[in-house]
């Protein structure tokens, strides 16, 4: 193991950490609603708030399950790649649209933590990425292929995206896009961004998302590097590549999550009293579909599809 992969499982176990102290003397949820069958996923539609039921409230060895058994029931072609390490143990899914030699990277992480449907955190943003695989095709620029990166354990320290960059080709990928928590909200961001001197890629989101009409500041967020929360896009950026986080907030609380994100010790002790949205049901028992918000994973969705046609 080298020190960086330490640095993130000592990460991972600290997230895990955090999350028990903001939930300690909460009071507990109700039993969780039993999963939607696939098959009746299956026949419930293609949009990106249907297709987030499919792993809601699975444990994690059926999350993973059902995204392979969707992309072989669409007759998608997709490679998996296993992987088994003392820190834990997955399976990645990859999906290829394109042929171009320019590659854009999505991730969305198909884990959850123990005790928690993981609605928002994170069957929303697979939802959203299952959604878009079939669209993107018809319109994609030409010299550029977007690989759909379904990963394992990442509330393990990023386990499963670290893997990848391990054992996978890294190069001609132009940009990473992880996204987290894209069910709650009208207001994007992108975050772990730098001061001053965006790469191209990260020039080419933001000019996509001003496309759409969204106002900086208002419409969509670009925020620096967090200091205890993260996700998959972390492992390429310690790669050299540029990666950035991708999620959605409520606008109203976007102060409150400011200050709650960046001071996480007085944020954990806030959390006693409240939680801004959409924290107030990660990692918990009450991270379940019915908070999702329909509108939010449109939102996500069309925004993903202006960051793809910018990128030609």
């Amino acid at each position: 193991m080298t020190l960086r992969d330490f640095g993130f499982y000592l990460r991972g176990r600290l997230n895990i950490g955090i999350g028990r102290v903001l939930n300690a003397g909460r009071a507990p949820a109700v039993p969780m609603a039993p999963p939607v069958p696939l098959d009746e996923i299956l026949r419930g539609g293609d949009g990106p708030l249907a297709l987030s039921r499919l792993l809601e409230a699975r444990p994690n060895d059926e999350r993973e399950r059902a995204v392979a058994w969707y992309l072989e029931r669409r007759g998608v072609p997709f490679t998996r790649s296993r992987f088994e390490t003392f820190e834990g143990r997955g399976e990645n899914f990859t999906v290829d649209v394109g042929s171009g030699d320019r590659v854009v990277v999505l991730i969305a992480h198909h884990d959850a933590v123990p005790r928690s449907p993981g609605a928002n955190d994170n069957a929303a943003a697979v939802g959203i990425l299952l959604h878009l695989l079939e669209r993107i095709a018809r319109d994609l620029p030409p010299r550029l292929r977007v690989r759909f990166l379904f990963t394992a354990a990442e509330e393990l320290g990023y386990l499963g995206a670290r893997e990848y960059v391990k054992r996978e080709r890294l190069d001609g990928i132009t940009g990473v896009l992880s996204l987290e928590l894209c069910g709650i909200g009208d207001a994007l961001a992108v975050w772990d961004t730098p001061g001053a001197s965006p790469p191209a890629f990260l020039t080419s989101v933001a000019g996509a998302l001003d496309t759409l009409g969204l106002r900086r500041d208002e419409g969509y967020h670009l925020v620096g590097r967090i200091p205890v929360f993260g996700s998959d896009h972390r492992a390429f950026a310690a790669a050299g590549i540029p990666a950035y986080g991708f999620t959605i907030v409520p606008f109203a609380e976007a102060d409150a999550l400011r200050r709650f994100v960046f001071s996480p010790v007085r944020s954990a002790l806030r959390a006693m009293v409240r939680r801004p949205v959409p924290f107030d049901t990660y990692h918990t028992p009450r991270d379940a579909f019915a908070t999702l918000e329909p509108a939010a994973l449109e939102r996500v969705a069309h925004a993903l599809t202006s960051v793809i046609a910018g990128l030609g």
